[in-house]
């Protein structure tokens, strides 16, 4: 039995580094996910496929490690990383993207991140264990954008 749980995040920021700079950073895989809480393993799984595997969260008995992969694109041109999930891989599908915009002074960053995690629950708990996915899958991408405005510089 199990229960997939489907969460949807868009953030914007502006920080003080140079556009390039950020997409350096951002496109760069391994450095990104090393400003992300929480990563147990990053495997590069070759062809710009990444294998993330989360430390276990939850409460008492009830843990959670979530598992996934994703195929990343780089488009220098236009400042932006995609990612789309590799199917039947772990028990998550990730996408998402990294739009930047360069300003005279600083740099916009949009993060867009859209995941169904399978859940090894019954579907009757769904109410109780989605607000903590969600909490939780919320709390590690704002410490990660806050680790990432620390990066660079701090924000505008």
């Amino acid at each position: 039995m199990h229960t997939t749980i489907y969460l949807e995040l868009s953030y914007e920021f502006e920080v003080k580094a140079p556009a390039k700079e950020v997409f350096k950073v951002l496109s760069d895989v391994p450095t990104s996910a090393s400003f992300y809480p929480g990563v147990d393993q990053l495997v590069d799984e070759g062809n710009a496929i990444y294998r993330w595997e989360m430390e276990p969260i939850g409460i008492s008995h009830i843990q959670l490690q979530t598992v996934y992969a994703s195929k990343y694109f780089s488009d220098p041109a236009n400042l932006s990383v995609e990612w789309v999930p590799i199917k039947d891989e772990g028990n998550a599908q990730v996408a998402g993207s990294w739009s930047i915009t360069k300003n005279k002074k600083s740099t916009t960053v949009l993060l867009q991140v859209r995941c169904a995690v399978d859940v090894p629950l019954p579907a009757l708990m769904k109410p109780v264990i989605e607000p903590l996915v969600e909490f939780e899958f919320e709390h590690m991408t704002e410490k990660y954008i806050h680790n990432l405005i620390e990066r660079f510089g701090g924000e505008v």
